[in-house]
């Protein structure tokens, strides 16, 4: 069973600085894409960054460009969100996400990174990050 696991939200303030944290369980391979999202309440579930865990490119929503930073470490499954000064409309619920797919992956064709939700099939729990002014 795929589990993803986020911590490190919390709250601070308007130009504070926070880490979050994805650790993923029953993900065998070690070329999946992953992604972080984030939905606020009354708006829809938006793309923040994302990466393969072959290595390669990162992405980023424009709206987060030279303030957060998606990273991973494969030897313990987890994928880092930083995020650095943090404004009041990046308050919002942080999920993880992968695009997982090991008939796929036994076939020989790789993920491609993607902001978008529907290209993922697992998802966390969240992580509620508030920013305050």
């Amino acid at each position: 069973e795929v589990q993803l696991v986020e911590s490190g939200g919390g709250s601070v303030q308007d130009g504070g600085s926070l880490r979050l944290s994805c650790v993923a369980s029953g993900i065998t391979s070690s070329s999946n894409c992953m992604g972080w999202f984030r939905q606020a309440p009354g708006k829809e579930r938006e793309g923040v960054a994302c990466l393969s865990t072959r290595g390669g490119g990162t992405y980023y929503a424009d709206s987060v460009k030279g303030r957060f930073t998606i990273s991973q470490d494969n030897a313990k499954n987890t994928v880092f969100l930083q995020m650095d000064s943090l404004k009041p409309e990046d308050t919002a619920m942080y999920y993880c996400a992968a695009d997982h797919d090991a008939s796929r992956e036994a076939n020989g064709v790789v993920c491609v990174p993607s902001l978008r939700a529907s290209d993922h099939n697992y998802w966390g729990q969240g992580t509620q990050v508030t920013v305050s002014s």
